[in-house]
């Protein structure tokens, strides 16, 4: 079962009886949490038909007597159980007859963030109740998340406005929906239009924005702003080996780019093909013109070189990584 023919379900009042939600998700997988506790145990009724037992504690027998005690005053009783992907292999085991012959009156929820679906437990599970994935939206889907989310509060958001925003929310749903409500309290009921300047007051990350300008400038030959930048991610707490794998991402990006580029592949299909928002593609395909095929190749035998040298060597990896940036700089086409 997909997430939405979940949502489609408990909207039309037929919660399976056996569901598992699981995926890396949480934002989504929990307001499907949300909405089954909802439509099938009233929050009235939840001291005595709603039960919550937590991963590797829960005890096999308990948790069954639990899934077979019939709901008081209340069609159905829900039994919850988080973090079920630490459940022991003897406590699923324990469930294989109960999910053969699932008591009517009993919602049971695991949640975990993995399955293993060469487990018996996992194949019946699929077989007899609803097995759902929560998985994380790509780079490119956001803006319609920010879209959907603001809408429905009232806001909506310029394209300048839009584009700033997802470079600097990430895809983070949980963080996301944060940054928006944040956003949003700011605003106050005055005003519904989200511009450059109310997301510069709210939402930061200096860390995306450095990385972004940072290339830039290294397209530009500006060593020493390149250099600044550089400091500044240092400064704020940046590990060295996180700053090389946010640059070899991003560069990463701009060879796929500068490649599509050369092929004629239009505008829009290339934000597809790489999985960027579609909001800062106009950027990025600015900076990847900014080097040639032979410079990526060689772009990327330093990065290697540099992720050798942080993980091997001794001495400074601030003075590593601005060797890096001066060798990349003084690329020859």
């Amino acid at each position: 079962m997909t997430s939405s023919d979940l949502l489609k379900a408990i909207k039309d009042g037929r919660i399976p009886g056996l569901v598992y939600l699981y995926g890396k998700e949480r934002f989504f997988l929990d307001r499907a949490l949300n909405q089954i506790l909802d439509a099938s145990v009233p929050e009235d009724a939840r001291d005595f038909n709603l039960q919550v037992f937590h991963g590797k504690e829960t005890k096999a027998d308990e948790l069954l007597d639990s899934v077979r005690t019939l709901p008081v005053f209340s069609p159905l009783r829900l039994v919850l159980v988080k973090d079920a992907d630490k459940l022991l292999a003897a406590t699923l085991d324990a469930l294989i007859p109960y999910l053969e012959d699932p008591v009517a009156e009993t919602c049971l929820v695991l949640v975990g963030e993995k399955v293993d679906k060469r487990k018996k437990f996992f194949q019946l599970f699929q077989k007899k109740g609803a097995l759902v994935e929560f998985k994380p939206l790509y780079e490119n889907q956001v803006p319609a998340f920010v879209r959907e989310q603001s809408g429905a509060a009232g806001f909506r958001f310029t394209e300048d406005a839009m584009a700033l925003f997802c470079r600097r929310s990430g895809t983070s749903l949980q963080e996301i929906d944060g940054e928006l409500k944040k956003l949003f309290q700011y605003l106050g009921d005055e005003k519904t239009l989200v511009d450059v300047e109310d997301v510069k007051a709210i939402v930061s990350d200096t860390r995306v924005d450095s990385i972004f300008d940072m290339v830039n400038a290294i397209g530009r030959r500006d060593v020493g702003e390149a250099l600044r930048l550089l400091g500044r991610l240092l400064e704020e707490g940046v590990a060295p080996l996180v700053v090389l794998s946010m640059l070899a991402r991003h560069f990463r990006q701009l060879w796929m780019s500068r490649e599509l580029i050369d092929e004629g592949v239009a505008r829009k299909d290339i934000s597809r093909r790489i999985g960027v928002n579609p909001y800062f593609i106009d950027g990025l395909l600015s900076q990847a013109k900014l080097f040639s095929r032979a410079q990526y190749r060689q772009s990327f035998e330093l990065l290697l070189a540099t992720d050798l040298a942080l993980k091997s060597r001794g001495g400074s990896p601030g003075a590593t990584l601005e060797e890096l940036l001066l060798n990349i700089t003084g690329l020859k086409a």
